[in-house]
């Protein structure tokens, strides 16, 4: 399976990571958590040519939620996430005034992502893996390799479970026994820092890793 180029900027107070992934077609384009400030990204997009087809949230934080609305304005494309997270999109404003800051409320989510069902674009499939714990409606999202995994999983972390919705022993069981169960070679898009694998955070991960839980070889 070839690769899909897939392009990280990093934006807001929160320092988050918003992804584009390319479609096979070289035309299409998903937006992946569009977060605070990152408006450029859009720039970004039509530089290359590219037409965003899809808007894809792993879960419905404020910094990964917060320019739904002026994507969704721009390009007219389908907003898709978890439906246990569907709350989240309509207080993105209040979300944000908690933190003393302003946000669009986002429109509502047309594609609820569901465990077990392929997502389709541009003539590829991807994998959706509900990982609740940080939110009630987390999603991984994969293609080979690939996996957008949102705030589940972070290279030497994990999401923090002490915000509303949040469930560490959900969080323990999401990442133990959806995501190690992965080839050790896939490769993890975090939604915030930078990339990691599976076999490294299988390994050495301080929170949930073999050598952390007392099960290393």
């Amino acid at each position: 399976m070839q690769p899909l180029e897939i392009l990280r900027f990093t934006y807001g107070p929160f320092a988050e990571n918003t992804y584009v992934v390319v479609g096979p077609s070289g035309r299409r384009a998903m937006v992946v958590d569009p977060g605070i400030d990152s408006e450029p990204v859009l720039d970004a997009v039509r530089q290359r040519g590219l037409t965003v087809a899809l808007i894809l949230n792993t879960h419905g934080h404020l910094d990964h939620v917060a320019c739904n609305a002026f994507f969704k304005r721009e390009t007219g494309a389908p907003i898709a996430i978890h439906a246990a997270d569907l709350p989240f999109l309509r207080n993105v404003s209040r979300q944000a005034s908690l933190y003393g800051l302003s946000a669009e409320d986002s429109p509502p989510a047309e594609l609820e992502l569901v465990e077990g069902v392929e997502l389709p674009f541009d003539g590829a499939t991807f994998d959706v893996i509900h990982t609740p714990g940080h939110t009630p409606g987390g999603v991984c999202v994969r293609r080979g390799d690939q996996m957008l995994v949102g705030d589940t999983l972070f290279s030497g972390s994990v999401g923090r479970t002490d915000l509303p919705g949040g469930d560490w022993n959900a969080l323990m069981s999401s990442i133990r026994e959806k995501l190690f169960i992965l080839p050790d070679d896939v490769h993890c898009l975090p939604g915030h820092e930078g990339a990691t694998t599976i076999g490294r955070e299988r390994r050495t991960n301080p929170f949930v890793g073999d050598a952390a839980l007392g099960n290393a070889p």
